[in-house]
Formats: structure tokens, sequence, C-alpha cells
């Protein structure tokens, strides 16, 4: 067995406290996930996790080895890093963690050239809304968007965007457009749940940011079902623009209140404090933020 292999298990199984989501996590399958770790055991002499038919945890043993796993991988990473920058070539996993909609779609786009490009690097890519435990899980990157809630992450600015309202002709010649944001407290309004606050929505009026409340039928967790929904007449919503982007462009949906807008959301690339980041993560998020200024 690579002792490196082993640690890279151990710390996988570890931060999915499953054998099943540790083998995942590195592609490999779980019997062989449950071998590298039992030979780990083997060599240091020492148990490291406490198994039963339902959990995994680890042992007081088991948490000191991780504590110190974890720096000894990160100046493996930036040995290999360096060695692949004095080469120029890039190669090697990058693990990223992205929402749903933003990440099936604009985020695997700005991918494709890059991996083109260093078609030695490997990209796995989890999608989800909720929100990620970027080191436990063992993630080389989160993308992510608004303010940070983890003030320990460090993070890069990668882009602005803005924070619309739509609604499509169809729902707006049945029911009227609001001509005020005041006006929405009687319309059906699309609440979208993942948003900081679902049931106020702010604008610029006056010169001041004041919210509204709005409510309605329709909730989802994703501003792509949001825009769907919006588009098939159910009611206004609010989304970022990359959401709503085709359905402006075909005439399918149209801004409200875009005089008044006055929410702009942020999407930062964050990575694990205290980590040297390796040439192929550095190369990615100069590659993303060059890629979404664009």
């Amino acid at each position: 067995m690579d002792t490196i292999d082993g640690m890279r298990t151990f710390v996988a199984v570890a931060g999915q406290r499953s054998f099943t989501g540790g083998a995942g996590q590195l592609g490999i399958s779980t019997k062989l996930a449950s071998k590298y770790v039992r030979q780990l055991e083997e060599h240091l002499g020492a148990q490291l996790f406490n198994r039963t038919t339902r959990t995994v945890t680890l042992t007081d043993t088991g948490t000191a080895y991780l504590e110190r796993c974890l720096p000894l991988l990160d100046q493996f990473d930036e040995l290999e890093g360096l060695v692949q920058e004095r080469q120029s070539e890039l190669a090697g996993p990058i693990r990223i963690t992205a929402p749903t909609g933003f990440g099936s779609r604009e985020l695997v786009a700005a991918l494709h050239p890059f991996q083109k490009a260093h078609s030695k690097v490997t990209f796995d890519i989890r999608l989800s809304d909720q929100h990620v435990a970027i080191i436990e899980e063992g993630f080389d990157l989160a993308i992510r968007f608004g303010a940070l809630k983890d003030s320990s992450l460090m993070a890069r600015k990668l882009m602005d965007m803005r924070l619309v309202v739509i609604a499509s002709p169809k729902y707006l010649s049945e029911y009227g457009e609001p001509r005020h944001p005041s006006a929405l407290e009687t319309h059906n309004c699309l609440i979208q749940l993942t948003s900081a606050d679902p049931y106020n929505w702010k604008f610029r009026v006056d010169g001041e940011i004041v919210s509204f409340p709005v409510d309605g039928p329709f909730h989802a967790n994703s501003p792509r079902a949001i825009a769907h929904m919006a588009v098939d007449g159910a009611g206004i919503g609010i989304c970022p623009h990359y959401a709503v982007k085709p359905f402006l462009e075909d005439g399918t949906l149209q801004v409200l209140f875009e005089a008044e807008e006055a929410t702009v959301i942020t999407l930062y690339a964050v990575y694990p404090p205290g980590r040297h980041l390796t040439a192929r993560i550095r190369a990615l998020i100069n590659h993303l933020a060059e890629a979404f200024r664009a």
C-alpha cells in the first residue's frame, strides 16, 4: 500500500464519516477504501476508527492522526505543484462544489476551455444548493454566491451579478404590471428559499434601500426553477441574471423595476485557509476570474 494513498483515504473517510462516502469522494470502491484504511492501521499499529454497522467515528488516536495528516498532504500537494510549475504542465484532480443551476451550465462552460488546454487535469464537480463544508468534505474549491458564512475560508471575487425581478408577458397581461414595488404585495410572487431574505425584496426608492414584503403559493430552492415557473406565467420572481438571461433574450420574460434594482450578488471562488494552492488550482481560479469578467 502507498502510504499517501492510505492517508488520503483515511482523510476522506473521516470527512464523510463513512467508508462509502469517502470512497465516492475519491472515485474508488468501498472495498478498496476499507482495505487502504485497514492497511494503514496495520502499518501504524493503531486503530484509527471505531466501526459499527451504522457509523464510523474517529478514535482519539485517529483524531490526532487526522490533525497531522492534513498539513502533510497539503505539503505533498504543494511539492507536486512546484514540480508541475517548473515543467509548465498542469495535472491532477480538482474537486469543486457549486450551486446546481449555475454549476450545471455557466461553470461547466467556463471549465471546458481550461480542461482542453490542460488535458491532465481532472474535475470532480458536485452540485448542491445546500451549504457544503468544503474542508470536512474534502473539496479544493467552492463556487458561491453572496456573503460568505464562514469567515475562516479564503475567497477571491470572480464577478458581480444583478438580481432582477422578472415576469412573463402572459402573467402581466392577465394580472397587470405593478408600477411600484409596493404593489408586489398584491401579486403572486415566486419565492426562492435559498436567498438571504426570501419574503422581503429590496429596491432603491428615492435614493434609499427599502424592503417590500412578498408572498405567493410557489416556493423553490433553485433560481432556475423560479425562472421556469415565471415563464409559465405562475407569478413574478426575482433571480440572478444568469438564470433568466436566455428567457430575456427570447422575450418569454421581461425585467420589472430595472431603475429600482438595489441588489448585486457577488460570485466567489472559496478555498480552505492555510493551504498553499497547487499550481492547477491557482491557474483555475485565475482562469475563472478572467472567464466570468468577460
